[in-house]
């Protein structure tokens, strides 16, 4: 047989994987094949595959008798949109996608690749952990790529899917992502599986329940999208990838936009007259930005805050909202943890930040408190001080307490400070804090009631407004709501430019 003939037989035994019988029960399950993933998600004709000969090195256990070309993962590269990426797909059709030393290596070597090239990481996730057969050298290969996913942290976007198991060992890798996609009904993450968890702590637990998409989406916020099946997860992915940039060294590209007038009227009158009637800060999102371009994350985790990607005149920029839908949009530790990691992804790749602020304190009580909050809160207060971005704050109602500070305020660094005129910046709200100022003068009151409504007044007409805190240059402009499109297109324009120095030392030492 001539030699091309040999490789053409290996490269088609390569692309079998472990063979059509176990390609026919992946799609039975409702399932791509780690190929057809792969085809999917790049352009057309563009994957270029790397070490689809590989195969592991074990003798052991009679594994010299198993041999599949490309040893359970595709590697390679091609472009989406043009750009060019790096990916890697799981195969579970060979060996349950189990990561052997060889495996790990395939992944390792797309992983300098994308680091040394300054482009982004997709990793497409399906397996059942470690290759039991390989002991100590498959637990090695996960820590190879656990070093290179922290090397990469900050430098390249890193993109995971989980479109299957992905338990033990191999969930911590997705952790160190930049961004996690779960597959709904088909994937599931866990450190310890549900045989583990009932023979340990006697709890009878599903996979799904335990560490499916719906759990890791509401309970954990372990994974900041879902899926409802593989074809949405790799549009996902595409469209995630495209409000970051290839490196760090980068932007985002522009998409083409023509400015008009950008006067949105539909914000006018959107903040109720009353201060304790809710409205949805998404109404106020997409009365801003590009129409359709709200690119929610981690949308079903903490909804007391909204996070998310959006193009304003063509511009990509990261958003930060209170949610006045939900607990009045308090700051409390899940969405301190939400809104501070999303505000540290978008400063590492030069994403700007918009901060939306509607908030009326943090959240009060034991569980708050015996849960972290003042660390945990302190985590948002941290990124933003930190960012480098272009950062933009616009209040739009309240704004009390310590809670100003940390959401994005001109004391911590922001660039640019707008309030619209229902804003409120107070230590408090106008009844709680005269309660305390006038405390002694409304019980010697002859109508207590009437005298704190009198007093409650006057704080409100004093400090119920954006006035005060505009007069000490705390706030930029108090603007009408209708320009705030406008305002934010010609600041994020004229802080194009930003450079920040930053003292010199080795990190700092965010409160974790």
């Amino acid at each position: 047989m001539q030699k091309q003939e040999i490789l053409a037989q290996k490269l088609a035994e390569a692309q079998l994987g472990g063979g059509e019988e176990r390609i026919e029960k992946q799609h039975q399950k409702g399932k791509l094949t780690a190929r057809e993933r792969v085809h999917l998600l790049l352009d057309p004709g563009s994957f270029e595959e790397i070490g689809a000969l590989v195969t592991h090195r074990t003798y052991d256990f009679d594994m010299q008798d198993q041999l599949f070309y490309g040893d359970g993962v595709v590697t390679g590269h091609g472009t989406i949109g043009g750009r060019l990426v790096y990916v890697f797909a799981q195969d579970f059709t060979v060996f349950g996608g189990a990561l052997s030393e060889t495996h790990a290596e395939k992944i390792c070597k797309v992983m300098d690749m994308a680091v040394k090239t300054g482009a982004p990481l997709l990793g497409l996730n399906d397996s059942g952990g470690a290759r039991i057969q390989e002991g100590v050298r498959s637990l090695g290969g996960y820590a190879d790529i656990f070093y290179r996913n922290v090397r990469a942290s900050g430098v390249i976007p890193q993109l995971s899917a989980i479109m299957g198991p992905c338990a033990g060992g191999a969930v911590y890798s997705p952790a160190m992502t930049d961004f996690t996609i779960m597959v709904e009904h088909t994937s599931y993450m866990f450190v310890t599986g549900p045989n583990v968890v009932k023979t340990v702590t006697n709890e009878e637990v599903s996979s799904e329940e335990l560490g499916g998409a719906s759990t890791h989406s509401t309970k954990s916020g372990v994974t900041h999208l879902t899926a409802a099946n593989d074809v949405d997860c790799l549009n996902k992915l595409k469209t995630l990838l495209s409000y970051l940039p290839q490196n760090c060294k980068e932007k985002t590209a522009d998409l083409p936009y023509h400015l008009g007038t950008e006067i949105r009227e539909q914000l006018e009158n959107l903040v109720p007259e009353s201060a304790n009637k809710p409205y949805d800060m998404r109404t106020v999102i997409n009365g801003i930005i590009d129409e359709g371009s709200f690119f929610e994350i981690h949308e079903n985790y903490a909804d007391n805050i909204v996070v998310g990607f959006a193009r304003l005149a063509g511009k990509s920029i990261g958003i930060v909202a209170n949610q006045p839908m939900s607990l009045a949009g308090v700051l409390d530790v899940e969405s301190s943890k939400k809104a501070a990691r999303f505000t540290r992804t978008c400063d590492c790749f030069n994403v700007p930040l918009l901060v939306l602020v509607d908030v009326p304190g943090f959240l009060p009580g034991t569980d708050q408190e015996w849960s972290g909050i003042i660390t945990n809160g302190a985590k948002l207060l941290y990124a933003l001080s930190e960012a480098t971005v272009p950062r933009i704050t616009v209040i739009t109602r309240k704004a009390y307490g310590g809670a100003y500070d940390v959401m994005n305020s001109k004391h911590i660094g922001a660039d640019l400070n707008f309030a619209w005129p229902t804003a409120e910046i107070a230590v408090m709200g106008a009844k709680g804090a005269s309660k305390i100022i006038f405390r002694r003068e409304i019980e010697a009151a002859e109508d207590p009631a009437a005298k704190l409504a009198e007093k409650e007044s006057d704080y409100a007409e004093k400090f119920a407004n954006p006035y005060r805190a505009a007069q000490r240059g705390f706030i930029d402009e108090v603007i009408l709501p209708k320009e705030t499109r406008r305002k934010l297109i010609r600041g994020f324009a004229m802080l194009e430019g930003k450079v920040v120095e930053r003292p010199q030392r080795k990190h700092g030492n965010i409160p974790l």
